[in-house]
């Protein structure tokens, strides 16, 4: 079989690659299979062709008709726009890293293999491939510096000032992957362990820390030295060492300056280009770095990409054209990063700190669609990596996805109408809920029950005998006042703990499915049509909720919902993802199962929590001084009931050897067994709303921000957005009203975002994010204030004084519901 070729450059690719689709490393196209291999005559023609890179220190030949894509057409053109020139005038030419001189002529970069395997286990048979290299030959002749050493020569050449020995040291140390290791490596760590690099990482921060403080000449070659290692046997199989020097080079802080990105990218590329087994290294090695440096590295990724696809100028960088490899490799090694850090207990970061928040200006449709399309799936977008999404960016995802959906089933609804000859009308474009507020839970429960087929359509409430028009405010009122009467105590579905300050699903209420699954609806459609709700659940409820994030189609032995114990460190948010897959249209298929930790039971019960691990750190007799047995007890309306956690638990006592045994069957039960059923409706309620893709991309930490929004009261935020009409913001009645609501206490700042937007929840983004105007209406200083919860509007009456505006506000907010005071 022919080697692929590059279809728009010819460049031949060997046929060791591992990935179904490599790109060429000269023009980013992608390499095509089956075609013949370039004849020597061409590839003797490309070697004086424009898209060869010349040599390190040739100067370019770069004329103003040539614009601005000639010089960067290759790395060398990087060192060039460096704006250093030879000393010696060009009568000598410089020497390599190793003394000896460049060729006048011009070097082809040669391919990268962003597919092969860097383990030496990856190697091709003996005959088959390139000769394994010498560590041994490489290193002949070379004496690595000791950390005392260079400390040493770093402040001798700092009191002489001739830093010749400590230009030469980086020239060398940075010339070669084995120089690389030879320096840095502690051989009295093991060379072959997963869990750690082997490297000394306090001398790679002494190196780096001095590099930024020395001249720019030592910096360049410092650069120089880099690419030379890089492009050094590029095409032969690499080991464990070249790894290291991987890890080493992805530190240097040179690379936070978009000047120096042509080489980054390059280095990225063959990151993101290794197999496997060789991620699993980097993986575990980055869990193994400071946190700081961790953090910094992430940073400047997200640096890179944001800077790739915006650049401050564009003279800087390279044509996009020829450099569309750089986000995909970029964001490969960030995924490498992400990995680390979710394998760490406690993460290394807030998995916030992955969001780029540059990816909000991008079309994020585009993206989601490519990755939508079973033809594309080989396609890069930035849904493949979620984590690289800011919360903002997934949430306009959802929007858009949700507005598609009710357009799509507002016109099959039309549609129907006009081929069965009937007249269509308005109503039949929207969800509408008429309820009465005397009996709004059996109201809604009857209309959610007629009206499946029409969730996914715009939501419009209307409350029986009021006049009121919704344009937004009667909706949001609805999910309130619907909120507060589910989650009452006489109605006895959800237990509430005082501990943690949160609802669970009681066990004892099992005849009330149709009721979960009204909450379970109620969450859909609020988060559907972009309403804020007041839900306490604990965050494993979402991890559940999430399990599966998508229904598994057809399947009716499908287990969702149901999450899987064990004691490392959080579940109602993880239960609503669990499983990834929502079984379609099965009602009697199990949902909500996830991985559930005691972190998760003390979100829940902290009490319990404390007792559990207690149990398990208990010194003495567990047998004997405890004298429990694997049963599991609970409350349920008043009365303690017990379940064996396995058959004939009552009769087996809670030993030291099997205390861990019964504390996962007792997380198990309380979370997963007790409550299954009452979640299965829940989800399904959840899901028969709000299915589609777009969940997969959710962390349960964001789902349960989109549900809830955001805790922060800010009301400095809310002023500087705030618009007036017939005010402005120095008039009196003005400043009146901001000192008087920034003193008000938090329970008050809530009900006054109650009064004036509808609802006392925070959009995700803050009360920065918020539309809020204070409109002048001209009458008697006696009125209360009034409001438009569907814009956002407050009207408040020219009051003259501080006083006087404080109690008829206090008034206002404290007794208002509905269309008039109550």
């Amino acid at each position: 079989m022919a080697d692929p070729i590059c279809a728009t450059c010819q460049a031949a690719i060997a046929h060791n690659l591992q990935n179904r689709r490599p790109s060429c490393p000269d023009c980013g196209s992608t390499y095509v299979a089956g075609m013949p291999p370039p004849s020597q005559q061409q590839q003797q023609n490309r070697r004086g062709s424009k898209s060869r890179l010349p040599n390190l220190d040739e100067q370019p030949n770069v004329t103003e008709s040539d614009g601005i894509a000639k010089r960067f057409s290759g790395i060398s053109s990087f060192f060039s726009s460096l704006g250093s020139k030879n000393k010696n005038g060009g009568g000598k030419k410089e020497k390599g890293t190793k003394g000896r001189p460049f060729s006048g002529g011009v070097t082809k970069l040669p391919a990268i293999q962003s597919g092969q395997g860097m383990v030496s286990q990856s190697a091709p048979p003996p005959g088959q491939g390139a000769k394994q290299r010498s560590p041994e030959k490489e290193l002949k002749g070379y004496k690595p510096k000791t950390y005392k050493q260079f400390e040493y020569d770093m402040e001798k050449a700092k009191t002489s000032e001739n830093f010749k020995s400590i230009q030469s040291f980086y020239e060398t140390v940075f010339s070669s992957f084995a120089h690389i290791n030879a320096t840095f490596m502690d051989f009295s760590k093991d060379p072959k362990s997963t869990e750690d690099s082997g490297l000394q990482h306090n001398y790679i921060d002494l190196i780096y820390q001095h590099l930024l403080d020395l001249s720019s000449e030592i910096r360049k070659v410092t650069l120089k030295a880099i690419i030379n290692s890089l492009l050094k046997d590029l095409k032969k199989p690499r080991d464990k060492n070249d790894l290291r020097a991987y890890l080493v080079l992805i530190q240097n802080p040179q690379f936070s300056s978009s000047s120096t990105y042509v080489i980054f990218a390059h280095l990225l590329r063959q990151m993101s280009g290794l197999c496997d087994q060789d991620h699993h290294f980097l993986v575990h090695w980055f869990r193994r770095l400071a946190t700081d440096k961790f953090k910094l590295i992430v940073e400047r990724l997200i640096q890179f990409i944001s800077v790739r696809l915006f650049p401050p100028d564009p003279a800087e960088l390279p044509a996009i054209g020829k450099c569309s490899w750089w986000v995909p490799s970029a964001t490969k090694v960030i995924a490498l990063l992400n990995a680390a850090n979710t394998l760490s207990t406690p993460n290394k970061i807030h998995y916030t700190c992955f969001y780029s928040s540059t990816l909000d200006h991008v079309d994020l449709m585009k993206e989601y669609y490519a990755w939508q399309n079973p033809n594309n799936y080989q396609t890069f977008t930035f849904c493949q990596y979620p984590f690289i999404l800011s919360l903002q960016a997934k949430r306009t995802i959802m929007q858009k996805d949700s507005e598609q959906q009710m357009i799509i089933t507002a016109r099959r609804s039309l549609v129907a109408k006009v081929q069965q000859r009937q007249m269509p009308d308005m109503n039949m474009l929207f969800l509408n809920m008429k309820v009465r507020r005397s009996h709004l839970v059996s109201d809604s429960l009857h209309e959610i029950a007629n009206k499946k087929h029409d969730l996914k359509k715009k939501l419009r409430v209307t409350f029986n005998g009021e006049p009121g028009l919704d344009m937004g405010g009667l909706t949001k009122e609805w999910f309130l006042l619907l909120v507060r009467k589910i989650f009452r105590e006489e109605y006895g579905m959800f237990v509430y703990n005082k501990g943690a300050r949160c609802f669970w699903f009681n066990p004892g209420c099992v005849e009330c499915n149709q009721e979960f699954n009204l909450v379970g609806v109620l969450m859909g459609l609020a988060m559907y049509n972009g309403t804020i709700l007041d839900i306490r659940f604990p965050p494993c409820t979402y991890k559940k909720l999430l399990s599966p994030a998508v229904v598994p189609y057809n399947n009716p032995g499908a287990e969702v919902g149901r999450t899987n114990v064990t004691l490392d460190p959080p579940c109602t948010y993880k239960k609503l993802l669990s499983p990834a897959v929502v079984p379609y249209n099965n009602p009697g298929a199990e949902v909500g199962r996830t991985n559930v930790t005691l972190d998760d039971l003390s979100t829940m019960n902290p009490d319990l929590a404390n007792g559990l691990k207690e149990t398990l750190a208990y010194e003495g007799d567990v047998e004997e001084d405890l004298c429990m047995s694997f049963q599991a007890s609970y409350s349920v309306y008043g009365t303690v009931q017990t379940h064996d956690l396995k058959p004939n638990g009552a009769n087996i006592p809670v030993t030291n050897e099997n205390r861990q045994e019964y504390v996962q069957l007792y997380i198990n039960y309380l979370l997963n067994e007790s409550v299954y059923h009452q979640f299965a409706a829940f989800y399904h309620g959840f899901h028969s709303v709000c299915a589609s893709n777009a969940l997969i991309m959710l962390r349960p930490e964001e789902v349960e921000m989109l549900v809830c929004g955001n805790p922060n009261l800010d009301f400095e935020a809310l002023e500087r957005v705030t618009t007036y009409d017939g005010y402005n913001k120095k008039d009196p009645t003005v400043r009146y009203f901001w000192e008087t609501a920034k003193a008000y206490p938090k329970n008050l700042q809530k009900k006054l975002l109650l009064f004036a937007t509808g609802s006392d929840r925070i959009p995700i983004g803050g009360m920065g994010e918020m539309s809020f105007k204070i409109i002048r209406v001209e009458t008697s200083s006696s009125m209360l204030p009034m409001s438009h919860t569907c814009f956002n509007h407050l009207i408040l009456p020219p009051y003259k004084q501080r006083k006087q505006l404080k109690q008829k506000l206090t008034i206002a907010i404290s007794n208002a519901e509905g269309f008039g005071l109550e």
